[in-house]
């Protein structure tokens, strides 16, 4: 039995020992079952073995002891966790035996949590649920759970909309508020709403657009001016019919944007404003705010007025029916039209190309892409996919709806104020070493050109796509792009090759183009300043971040589903990227993307991070380039379809 002199020896040691730790803060960025990484405050990712690995999860803030193994990899050791990052979380319940898990959807959480049986909630296996952590592992290793909520079963019709609404804390509810504020509003509302518009209700305006919308932003007309034409784009004006930060602006501000969602769509606005009071319905006198430019015959825009106006669309054309009119063919739809209109749309064909025509010279056009829309049956599952181009009637609108959003930046851009302006920096700034030896490589002819001003980036892109090389300089480049990004002060827009950029052409569907307008009316004389900052901006852009990623997450899930009904038939398709680890496969006929793994294919692959190519000794993969594959499987794991790569002959 040790004496009090020697348990206050050991005590002393034991306190000695702790203060001479090293001890380095970080944050757990990556916990699988088998090993973690700790990134710390230095810069430095440490890993963490299995056993260390069990006793934190994502986020969790740290103190570690860094030791060097044998091979030379720092590993770390766990000290205490000072902050607990995860809270609730998203997941699926999975039952193995007599044992309860939920299994969490988080990106650099690979474990399950036990859940016990007074906390399950009667949930069943394949439920999709909402969870709280509540026993963290870092004692012993043993992480557990509780159910709060069941989302629904993974058979359920429509789970998959459901879940990502759940995953991203989306909802479909109108607050009280709002539908008190809208119920107030009437077609007398509008009348009330005029104020100081002009009345263009006689002026040709038509609504160009697919037979299924109902939330129509715009209206368009033209006609003949001195040495060009006349443009006036009608867009909608909401802001003109609701209370200015009212409760309907809130929740649109709040859910920033209508969100695609196949099948099922969850509006910004709620349908009595975007489907009827606000939307330029043929036939009804509804609010705008009209961009009136003069349009030069080689597409140059010259003098423009935006002013808020009340106007009628005289009639709700379709893309196609349009097309077939430029075309020469008029279908029932347009012989219904009297003669100002129609002379109206032949002046916005020739407009249109006029304004496509600059562009392609000045700036930078997207190429043409089908269009892939999913057609989904009772069940909510993917019944068809179909494949849709582009027409001359839908480069019509992007060229007027382009010139509009050109005019209000540049009407922002004059005042002394703040403004709100869509912004891109062309390439990433780590990436500009790539395009450098790239260049030099592969087209040294083009190495004179800056690219860091709109003008140099539109004009590298415009020439690489002119090349004759055997790689895709211009793929390559465009691969290597900043996101586009709100501003409060204007700045270059590299991705379209223009000086300035904002838009304001859909507020019934987007908060920015909403708020763009009350901008514009304030600065107008007719409303007063909105109360924001830069910050507004953050959380705007989060949450439009937020949706995609919450439409896209449901697309692909429904696409992973579909996948095996591609059956063994060999499938075209085109390499869209390439990576070390192998290159993912847009098909043809349905846009679906596969993986085709390297490690899968006869030989051993190099890959070139500056031509985006995978080499062997015999054969090269690189963008665009046209392959044969055939469906393989479903990886559950990655959430990733995967195929099989087959010879050109197949």
């Amino acid at each position: 039995m040790l004496n009090p002199d020697a348990l206050n020896q050991l005590r002393q040691l034991r306190s000695d020992i702790e203060a001479e730790k090293e001890l380095f803060s970080g944050t757990v960025k990556r916990v699988t079952g088998r090993f973690g990484f700790v990134a710390l405050d230095d810069g430095r990712d440490i890993y963490l073995p299995k056993d260390e690995a069990q006793k934190v999860l994502l986020g969790d803030r740290v103190q570690i002891q860094v030791h060097e193994e044998s091979a030379g990899k720092p590993t770390g050791e766990l000290e205490s966790v000072d902050d607990k990052a995860l809270d609730t979380f998203i997941g699926q319940y999975i039952i193995r035996g007599k044992g309860h898990f939920v299994a969490p959807d988080i990106n650099g959480l690979s474990r399950w949590f036990f859940v016990p049986p007074k906390l399950r909630a009667n949930a069943k296996d394949g439920d999709y649920v909402h969870a709280r952590v509540s026993r963290h592992p870092f004692s012993n290793g043993n992480a557990q759970a509780e159910v709060l909520s069941i989302i629904g079963n993974e058979t359920d019709p429509g789970i998959e909309r459901g879940y990502a609404m759940a995953k991203y804390q989306l909802r479909d509810e109108w607050p009280e508020a709002v539908t008190e504020e809208i119920q107030a509003l009437s077609e007398a509302s509008i009348e009330s709403a005029v104020d100081a518009r002009e009345d263009l209700s006689d002026i040709p305006f038509v609504t160009i657009d697919a037979p299924s919308t109902q939330d129509m932003d715009d209206a368009l007309m033209a006609e003949p001016d001195g040495d060009g034409w006349r443009l006036r784009i009608a867009i909608a004006d909401p802001t003109g019919l609701l209370p200015e930060d009212g409760a309907t602006e809130k929740e649109a501000r709040h859910r920033a944007s209508s969100a695609y969602f196949p099948g099922q769509p969850r509006a910004m606005l709620p349908p009595a404003i975007s489907q009827e009071l606000g939307s330029l319905m043929a036939g009804r006198r509804r609010l705008a705010l009209v961009c009136d430019v003069h349009v030069a015959a080689d597409g140059t825009l010259g003098d423009y007025q935006l002013r808020p106006a009340i106007i009628q669309s005289h009639g709700k054309l379709a893309y196609e029916s349009v097309a077939a009119f430029f075309e020469g063919r008029v279908d029932d739809e347009l012989s219904a039209l009297d003669d100002p209109t129609l002379q109206s749309l032949n002046h916005l064909k020739t407009v249109g190309e006029a304004l496509r025509q600059w562009r392609e010279t000045h700036a930078l056009v997207n190429e043409d892409r089908p269009d892939y829309r999913l057609r989904l049956d009772e069940n909510r599952k993917i019944r068809s996919i179909e494949k849709r181009y582009q027409t001359s009637a839908h480069r019509l609108v992007e060229e007027c709806m382009i010139t509009a959003n050109r005019c209000a930046a540049d009407f922002l851009s004059r005042r002394n104020d703040d403004g709100l302006f869509i912004t891109h920096a062309g390439v990433r700034s780590e990436k500009t070493d790539n395009i450098r030896q790239l260049l030099e490589t592969h087209c040294p002819e083009l190495l004179d050109i800056d690219p860091t001003t709109p003008e140099g980036f539109a004009g590298l892109v415009r020439k690489a796509s002119a090349l004759e090389t055997d790689l895709p300089v211009k793929s390559i480049v465009m691969r290597q792009l900043e996101r586009a990004e709100m501003a409060t002060e204007a700045a270059p827009h590299h991705g379209m090759g223009l000086e300035l950029y904002t838009t304001m052409t859909s507020p019934l569907r987007k908060y920015s183009d909403y708020f763009v307008h009350r901008l514009i009316r304030y600065h107008l004389g007719l409303t007063e300043k909105p109360d924001w900052d830069a910050s507004v901006l953050t959380a705007l852009q989060e949450s439009q971040w937020q949706l995609r990623q919450a439409v896209n997450e449901m697309e692909h899930s429904l696409k992973c589903q579909f996948a095996p009904n591609l059956g063994n038939e060999p499938l075209d398709g085109e390499i869209v990227q390439v990576n070390a680890g192998g290159f993912q496969v847009r098909l043809n006929e349905t846009g679906l993307v596969g993986f085709v793994a390297a490690r899968d294919l006869p030989e051993k692959y190099s890959f070139d991070p500056v031509t985006h190519t995978l080499t062997s000794k015999t054969q090269q993969f690189r963008l665009e380039q046209p392959v044969r594959v055939r469906f393989r499987d479903v990886d559950q794991e990655r959430r990733q379809i995967r195929f099989e790569l087959l010879d050109p002959e197949t």
